[in-house]
C-alpha cells in the first residue's frame, strides 16, 4: 500500500505480480504517476488473467498525469466502461482534468471502501457513506461550493482530519445560505486550511455556515485569519473560534493583545 505516486507499475508492480500465479486474494492500494491513464481493460490484462486461482480483488488506484493528451480526453463513463467484466466488485471512478496545469488524475475503486484516508477529493466526488475514513483531503481548481462541504460531511461521519486546498473563491460565497442547513463535523479534531481562497475560511469559522467540535487544531495563513475575522473582531466568527485549541499560523506576525484575546485559551504556534 502506498500513498506516495510510483513511476514504475509497468516495470516493478505487474512483474511482481506476474511471480504470484497461486495468488487467491489480493488487496491493491496503489497511487501512480505516468503518461498513460490505466483503467479496467490493464487491470484485466496486466494482473487478472495472470492470476487464474484469484477469487478475491480489492483495489484503490489513483494516477497522476502530469502533461495528459489534451486532443482526446478520457470521460469518467469512458473510463467507467473498461470495468465490464468486474461484476464481483462495485467500482467507483472519477477522472479530473486540470487544463491550467496540463495535468490530470483518475481514481477508481473497489466499493465499499475500507482505507482510513481518502485523498485529492475534486468537485467530481458523488458521494455516498465511507464509514473506515478519518483522514481527508480536498484539491481543486474549481470552487468547492457550500452544498459540496454537505456532502463531505455527510459521507464521512467519522472524519477527524481534513486539509483543504483551492485557491479559487466561492462563487456563492456571499449567499447567506438560509436554506441550508449549518454543517456539523462532530468528530474533527485537525483543520488545514493554510493553502485556501479566504472564501474557505470564512466557510468553517463562521457560526451559521459551520459548526465546529470543540478542540480543534487550526492551520491557517495570518493574513486570511485576520482578514476572515476582520481583524479579530468579527462576532460570527468568534464562536468557532473559541473552540480552537492549539492555533498554527503562517507568516510573519505578532501575537497581539487583540489576537490573544480573540483566542483566549488557544495555544498560539508559528509554522512554515
Amino acid at each position: 500500500m502506498s500513498q506516495w505516486p510510483t513511476p514504475f507499475y509497468d516495470e516493478l508492480i505487474v512483474p511482481l505480480l506476474h511471480r504470484m500465479p497461486n495468488l487467491e486474494k489480493l488487496a491493491l492500494y496503489i497511487a501512480v504517476e505516468q503518461i498513460t491513464f490505466l483503467d479496467g481493460n490493464n487491470l484485466k490484462k496486466d494482473i487478472i488473467n495472470y492470476l487464474p486461482r484469484l477469487n478475491k480483488f480489492i483495489f484503490n488506484v489513483r494516477l497522476f498525469d502530469p502533461l495528459p493528451n489534451l486532443t482526446h480526453l478520457l470521460s469518467n463513463e469512458e473510463i467507467q466502461h473498461s470495468f465490464t467484466g468486474l461484476e464481483d466488485n462495485q467500482v467507483i471512478c472519477y477522472v479530473d482534468y486540470f487544463i491550467k496545469r496540463r495535468s490530470a488524475q483518475c481514481h477508481f475503486y473497489s466499493y465499499p471502501y475500507t482505507l482510513r484516508y481518502y485523498d485529492n477529493i475534486t468537485n467530481s466526488f458523488r458521494g455516498g457513506l465511507f464509514k473506515c475514513v478519518n483522514q481527508v483531503s480536498l484539491f481543486d481548481d474549481r470552487p468547492f461550493e457550500y452544498e459540496f462541504f454537505i456532502r463531505i460531511a455527510q459521507s464521512f461521519p467519522l472524519m477527524k482530519d481534513l486539509s483543504v486546498i483551492n485557491l479559487t473563491g466561492q462563487q456563492k460565497a456571499n449567499d447567506n445560505n438560509e436554506h441550508f442547513s449549518i454543517i456539523e463535523y462532530l468528530h474533527l479534531n485537525e483543520l488545514n486550511l493554510s493553502d485556501v481562497d479566504d472564501d474557505y475560511v470564512e466557510q468553517f469559522l463562521i457560526n451559521t455556515k459551520t459548526c465546529l467540535l470543540n478542540n480543534v487544531r487550526l492551520y491557517v495563513t495570518y493574513q486570511s485569519l485576520k482578514s476572515v475575522t476582520h481583524n479579530f473582531t468579527r462576532d460570527s466568527t468568534r464562536v468557532n473560534c473559541a473552540k480552537v485549541c492549539v492555533l498554527y499560523v503562517c507568516g510573519n506576525f505578532e501575537i497581539s493583545e487583540r489576537l490573544s484575546k480573540y483566542f483566549p485559551h488557544t495555544e498560539i504556534l508559528r509554522f512554515m
